[in-house]
């Protein structure tokens, strides 16, 4: 967790992608119900394929598959990835990339043994916890709106995953 002192460096220094976003909130808009629609697809592809083949090998293709489009991507931007890897932030890339992975093997397992609509709910927490963490920890702003929406999140979370 970062100190008061590297929070407020921390806000500093780096402009956040919201504040560049701030001009064009349709294509921020875009992309997020391209990746809600897409990713709304990937537990029951996921739990079905989980029937009959391993954990393991659901994990390694699909994430192949994942690490394949970010190579497209990559090579198609023209980014060069190499000049990040010594990066000032390049840590916190290289802890979000194990948070993933942890992520994502525990939640195939979990569709492996349970239900989807157990699982995802559950899974689902995330999205309140991500935003308890920015505000706590990057020191995004806490309105009552936000309050009222991890609430009724937590709340319709609650109401679907407990039996």
């Amino acid at each position: 967790m970062l100190t008061g002192q590297e929070q407020g460096a921390f806000r500093t220094k780096v402009k956040r992608p919201w504040q560049y976003r701030r001009r064009n909130r349709m294509r921020y808009f875009m992309w997020a119900v391209t990746a809600l629609l897409a990713y709304a697809f990937v537990a029951p592809l996921t739990s079905i394929a989980l029937e009959e083949i391993p954990t393991t090998v659901v994990v390694l293709i699909t994430n192949t598959i994942l690490v394949g489009a970010a190579v497209a991507l990559v090579l198609v931007t023209d980014s060069n990835p190499a000049g990040y890897l010594t990066h000032d932030r390049a840590p916190y890339m290289y802890a979000a990339g194990a948070c993933l992975a942890v992520g994502i093997i525990a939640y195939y397992e979990a569709l492996s043994t349970e239900p989807v609509s157990v699982v995802v709910p559950i899974f689902g927490l995330f999205i309140a916890l991500s935003s308890a963490i920015g505000i706590m920890v990057l020191g995004e702003e806490l309105t009552p709106r936000k309050v009222l929406g991890i609430g009724l999140g937590l709340v319709a979370i609650y109401l679907t995953a407990v039996e």
